[in-house]
């Protein structure tokens, strides 16, 4: 996982083209952008959602194998719980259409507060657990970039 400032965004660039791609997309987004899914490039997408955080999110924590998350609240903020995902239990099975598996019982966790110009990266190793309020349940715009995992 990264957790950085959208400032330091350029940091990121030399891992891939693709995250770089994502990032610079980021960069660009002013809160009135439209709910929606918008293709940056080919392996590249960035869906944006609007949801009310919660206390407890019930899944668990989610992992993929196929997509890197890039997750940034435009408006808002968001507590993300993360774990590695080696070792946990499979609390829902892999959807391959979905392309995500949900965990339960992390030997270790810890979070990240997303949002006011904070973003993290989730990789297919790391189990994140969205949506969680950070002091109180609060209505979020949230960009989440999906790129598609290049190192397969």
């Amino acid at each position: 996982m990264i957790y950085d400032s959208i400032k330091n965004a350029k940091i990121y660039y030399g891992i891939h083209p693709d995250i770089e791609a994502g990032l610079k997309y980021l960069e660009k987004l002013t809160p009135d952008i439209e709910l929606g899914e918008y293709k940056v490039n080919e392996n590249v997408k960035a869906i944006v959602s609007e949801y009310e955080t919660i206390a407890v999110f019930e899944r668990g924590y989610e992992a993929h194998k196929n997509v890197i998350d890039i997750q940034f609240p435009i408006i808002g903020r968001e507590r993300i719980k993360w774990s590695f995902a080696q070792g946990m239990d499979i609390n829902i099975p892999y959807d391959k259409e979905k392309d995500r598996t949900f965990y339960k019982n992390s030997n270790y966790s810890t979070h990240v507060d997303i949002g006011n110009g904070f973003f993290a990266i989730m990789f297919p190793d790391d189990a994140h657990s969205p949506q969680h309020c950070v002091e109180k349940p609060e209505l979020i715009k949230k960009v989440t970039i999906k790129v598609k995992n290049f190192e397969k």
